[in-house]
């Protein structure tokens, strides 16, 4: 989609709100991903000097200049229709850590091109051209998807393009996330990966994914613990992350549903169902036992993807 040079560029500060997200659940390596009730706030000021002044998770880390990922994000928004690019600055509120499996790159791009199409004066955002840069700047699609549409997403490329499918989820489901204080770059994480595979681990995994799209429609958690298993990155991982299998241990033991390595790492994941403080409790009792040092956050599933929002960011907690 193309503007015309005469195209109505907004001229007041406004908010998008755009939510972590876990990928793979897994199994689903790189084609599975759930939006997260956990959100970074960017506010967008048209005019002005460009600039990013972070505030939160990645202050002090993340540039403030044009190579901020949320202004990269934006000006290839830009490039890609046609608009000139406008002057802009951009605030952004983070909560969700960096480099723990959480998406916050995948976040940073959904917000940039979404606040770029609003200073750009679409009435609505193209939904499918952002989906499109999207995946096309972080590489694959299963953490931009559901940061973009919300909801718990499969995900596919094929020589057409991307398809993708929203899988519903109980609406009692919560999330348990151990987050280690030390990050794992997913560079780092996606090196350690084996290249191959044998037969009997892909197929290991293909019916697991079965199993998990079957028991978060039918509501089979009870499914959920053999089918959050994995043979084809978690192992590779564990390297890089000591603590897992531990940690692993306790979130079941505390009566997970399942559990699993949010993304690349190093966030670990336990799906809970009405007993989160006792999971919770386990998991801190394992990581403390493994010398992993880190925080317990709850949450749960997020229907609602990126949104433009004429609230006020939420304090810090």
């Amino acid at each position: 989609m193309l503007y015309s040079p005469g195209y109505k560029q907004v001229t007041q500060p406004f908010n998008i709100r755009v939510p972590a997200s876990t990928a793979n659940l897994g199994p689903g390596f790189d084609c599975l991903g759930m939006a997260l009730d956990l959100w970074n706030d960017i506010q967008f000021r048209p005019g002005g000097k460009p600039g990013v002044e972070v505030i939160g998770e990645g202050a002090g880390q993340l540039s403030g200049e044009r190579d901020n990922l949320v202004y990269m994000a934006a000006e290839r928004y830009f490039q890609e229709t046609g608009v000139p690019v406008p002057a802009f600055s951009v605030t952004s509120r983070n909560r969700i850590p960096l480099a723990r499996g959480l998406g916050s790159s995948s976040a940073a791009i959904v917000g940039g091109l979404w606040g770029a199409s609003v200073i750009a004066g679409a009435a609505e955002p193209d939904m499918d051209l952002l989906w499109k840069l999207a995946v096309d700047m972080e590489g694959h699609p299963d953490n931009v998807t559901p940061a973009l549409f919300g909801g718990t997403q499969v995900v596919v490329k094929d020589e057409t393009g991307l398809v993708r499918a929203q899988i519903p989820v109980a609406p009692d489901l919560r999330a348990v996330l151990f987050i280690p204080n030390k990050p794992m770059p997913t560079d780092e994480a996606r090196d350690v990966v084996p290249d191959h595979v044998r037969m009997e681990d892909a197929v290991y995994n293909m019916g697991r994914i079965a199993l998990l799209v079957n028991a978060l429609v039918t509501g089979r958690v009870e499914d959920l613990r053999v089918a959050t298993q994995d043979r084809l990155h978690q192992p590779a991982r564990q390297a890089l992350l000591p603590g897992m299998v531990p940690l692993f241990r306790g979130a079941l033991d505390g009566g997970a549903l399942g559990v699993f390595l949010s993304g690349a790492g190093s966030t670990i994941l336990a799906l809970t169902q009405g007993n989160e403080i006792t999971v919770a409790r386990e998991m801190e009792d394992a990581a403390n036992k493994a010398g992993v040092q880190g925080i317990v956050k709850v949450t749960r599933p997020s229907l609602q993807g990126a949104h433009m929002t004429d609230k006020e960011p939420e304090a810090f907690e």
